[in-house]
């Protein structure tokens, strides 16, 4: 086994969120690092600097974060470490960032005209108002440095970079071939499976990406790599991720049956498909519902057991016979 300088240490940070605390983890290399930064709140701050501060450092000695993604509990406190040279991370992340409102603009929209197209009521249509909300929780700044396919993290050579799309568009994940460590974000949890989430794609006029679809590749290509230590953006360090895999993609595929047996001889939008397929949740975790449920009839329709048709703008599923 090659030998490792790296040391990597679990900063654990409240966060306002139902999934509970998360995780940042230190880096201590050729420079001193942070992966992921935590929420932009009051109490997770203190719990950083109380946290550094047992380990023998201050937010001063930070001198880059690398993100895994651009949710506001992974870079809510880049913008609070007074000596940071650098900020990392996919460039899909730039715009969340930069706050940048074109982008913004066409996020509102995509979901306006998503909504329409699934058959959602006009009540649910308040909630794009609050889409921009969650930005309260997160950091405003410049990305300096770009993290894609393969890339090392700056001052890390060991920590290689891996696109890991599906919970985000901006999703990395990061890998140590000496030890096979994983370093994976919100892409693979051990105690709860991640959403793939609904975004609107990157550049204007592209079509819209497939979040479940990209999380199955992604979780297919870790699949590719011997690893043994996880260390997640939640939830416990863990090992054992090939068994985890296989028994998320099986549940996925077993969730995407159960969809498919909603059908019968009907045709059902995504809305009615999501509303019996989370009676219990959709009017309390609308837009998690909703993108589970376009995640698992984009798969149906990706495996060719569904095809559509459109009734004005409602897009219309039905069994492929």
């Amino acid at each position: 086994m090659k030998t490792m300088r790296d040391t990597i240490t679990q900063l654990t940070l409240p966060t306002p969120y139902a999934v509970g605390d998360v995780h940042c983890y230190l880096i201590k290399g050729d420079r001193l690092s942070l992966v992921d930064a935590g929420v932009k709140t009051e109490d997770a701050w203190e719990a950083l600097v109380q946290q550094l501060k047992d380990y023998g450092y201050s937010p001063d000695d930070v001198e880059q974060v690398i993100l895994t993604h651009h949710h506001p509990d992974h870079m809510g406190l880049v913008e609070r470490f007074p000596n940071l040279k650098l900020i990392a991370a996919h460039p899909k992340l730039r715009p969340w960032i930069e706050r940048n409102e074109e982008f913004f603009s066409r996020y509102e929209k995509f979901f306006y005209d998503m909504y329409l197209e699934a058959g959602v009521p006009d009540k649910y249509f308040a909630i794009l108002k609050s889409l921009k909300k969650p930005l309260k929780w997160t950091s405003k700044g410049g990305l300096d440095h770009v993290l894609v396919e393969g890339d090392p993290i700056p001052g890390h050579e060991e920590w290689k970079t891996i696109e890991t799309p599906g919970h985000a568009q901006s999703h990395i994940s990061f890998y140590r071939s000496a030890d096979v460590s994983l370093i994976g974000g919100d892409h693979l949890l051990e105690h709860i499976s991640s959403n793939p989430l609904l975004e609107p794609p990157f550049e204007k006029g592209e079509k819209r990406p497939r979040p479940m679809l990209q999380y199955r590749a992604s979780m297919e290509k870790l699949l590719k790599r011997e690893i043994g230590t996880v260390y997640p953006g939640h939830g416990k360090i863990f090992e054992g991720a090939h068994e985890l895999i296989c028994s998320r993609l099986k549940k996925q595929e077993e969730r995407a049956e159960k969809v498919l047996n909603m059908f019968g001889d009907k045709s059902l939008s995504a809305y009615e498909v999501c509303k019996q397929l989370f009676p219990k949740h959709i009017e309390t975790q609308f837009g998690l519902t909703m993108s589970e449920t376009l995640g698992q009839l984009d798969y149906l329709e990706q495996q060719r057991k569904l095809t559509f048709k459109y009734e004005g703008e409602r897009k219309l599923y039905y069994v492929n016979r």
